[in-house]
């Protein structure tokens, strides 16, 4: 029988918020990522974890992301917080119920503060961590190849949304491929305009 490669996978989306759309580079194609994960995390059964900073100054989580909405994306938690690292409390409990060693992969903002600091507690606390560099981005966009590269010495796998979905299946021969394969399809254009724009070296 047909076995993933990654058995246990999460999907974190960091502060990806309504303020920060005019002050993040390229907000929309780091949203654009966002959403073709979240599509493959349906399609996958991949648990999800979201976070605001801050919400009652900086306002809620994009409404595009359709996350907690009728016909959306129910997530495990979708807490908000004050600290810059995603492991908040709720957080925490939410990633215990799913066991140890979860394999984590992480977009939103910003890729060196809270995207840095969510993917160091994960790691200190024994998770295997990707982060999507088609789907992380900083006001400063000069600052994202820095954090990556940081993230890299730390232990964290650097990688990109297809890339990723595609290690998560590990095989053609599971029930999901054909749907996955038609995401991949369907978003070739938006992936390649994404690629061009984030993951310019």
């Amino acid at each position: 029988m047909a076995q993933r490669r990654i058995t246990k996978p999460a999907l974190f989306i960091c502060d990806l918020q309504e303020k920060f759309r005019p002050a993040i580079y390229e907000f929309s194609k780091v949203i654009t990522t966002t959403q073709k994960m979240l599509k493959a995390s349906q399609i996958l059964n991949i648990p999800v974890f979201a976070t605001t900073q801050n919400k009652e100054r900086l306002g809620e989580t994009c409404p595009e992301l359709g996350l907690d909405a009728p016909g959306g994306v129910k997530t495990v938690a979708h807490a908000d917080k004050k600290l810059f690292s995603m492991l908040t409390p709720e957080v925490r409990g939410g990633i215990n119920s799913l066991g140890s060693n979860l394999s984590c992969v992480i977009v939103g903002i910003e890729s060196h503060i809270c995207v840095t600091q969510t993917a160091l507690d994960l790691l200190h606390d024994g998770h295997k961590v990707y982060v999507l560099a088609d789907g992380v981005s900083s006001c400063n966009k000069e600052e994202v190849p820095i954090a990556l590269a940081r993230l890299r010495a730390e232990g964290a796998v650097v990688t990109t949304s297809e890339s990723w979905i595609y290690e998560c299946m590990g095989d053609a021969a599971i029930s999901e491929f054909r749907e996955m394969a038609g995401l991949v399809k369907q978003t070739n254009q938006s992936t390649k305009d994404v690629m061009q724009t984030l993951c310019k070296t």
